[in-house]
């Protein structure tokens, strides 16, 4: 491929991964599922090495402008002055111990933080949740650090509660909210969302009688048909135009 159209692919495969990301922070802001104080991330396409995460805002007004990339190790690429996400370092660590994962979300979805201070599972009972996986430990920042305020503000940090994640899609942290990973940005945001919903009909459901989970078989089977190509698509759209991005 020639130089100048080898740049030009490279610009639009940018732009595009770029342009999701912003529509990704409005997405899980106008969802309820991400906060004034939480945020979503992609891996460079171009460059597995570093990240792209917006600027300390919150992400119901994060614009192009904003968006920011980073080392795995948290470093500003460039001299852009502005502050960066303390908890970026959520990011960095979660991509280097993870070559598998294109996308992080960190959010604090009210319905999901009970789970991450009593014993009750937070495994999925209906088949759209199944994308949150069988398996969703809790990390308690006490274990290693003490006293805290609460942040995950280092990479030592960020290497501990990457290693209770493991291999799978949602980590909760104890008395402070939730991790999601995927290997791409529209399979983090179907995530997160199912994430929120399931923990919301847990609750309404407990009161009524004993749950009854879905198997390791269906979790498998369902989330595999859910974050293929189509569901993908189809619930994106969806999204997008719930969002204001109708048309896009």
């Amino acid at each position: 491929m020639p130089d100048d159209l080898s740049r030009r692919y490279d610009d639009a495969v940018l732009d595009a991964a770029l342009t999701e990301l912003v529509i990704a922070n409005r997405i899980l802001a106008r969802e309820d599922v991400i906060d004034d104080f939480g945020h979503v991330s992609i891996r460079n396409p171009l460059n597995p090495e570093r990240y792209f995460l917006s600027r300390s805002r919150s992400p119901a007004v994060v614009t192009r402008g904003d968006i920011m990339e980073f080392t795995l190790d948290g470093e500003k690429v460039s001299d852009d002055p502005r502050r960066p996400y303390a908890e970026r370092h959520i990011h960095g660590a979660v991509y280097k111990d993870r070559p598998d994962v294109n996308a992080v979300t960190h959010h604090h979805a009210r319905s999901v933080l009970p789970f991450t201070m009593c014993g009750v599972p937070l495994r999925p009972m209906f088949h759209m949740a199944s994308v949150i996986g069988r398996d969703i430990a809790v990390w308690d920042s006490q274990d290693e650090f003490g006293d805290t305020n609460m942040l995950v503000d280092s990479m030592a940090m960020g290497h501990s509660l990457a290693r209770v994640l493991g291999g799978n899609r949602v980590a909760l942290l104890r008395g402070h909210g939730c991790i999601c990973v995927a290997d791409s940005l529209r399979a983090v945001v179907m995530i997160s969302i199912a994430l929120r919903d399931n923990a919301a009909l847990i609750q309404a459901t407990r009161p009524m009688g004993e749950i009854t989970y879905l198997t390791d078989g269906e979790i498998e089977r369902s989330s595999a048909m859910l974050l293929s190509a189509m569901p993908l698509a189809r619930a994106w759209d969806y999204w997008v135009a719930r969002a204001g991005f109708a048309g896009l």
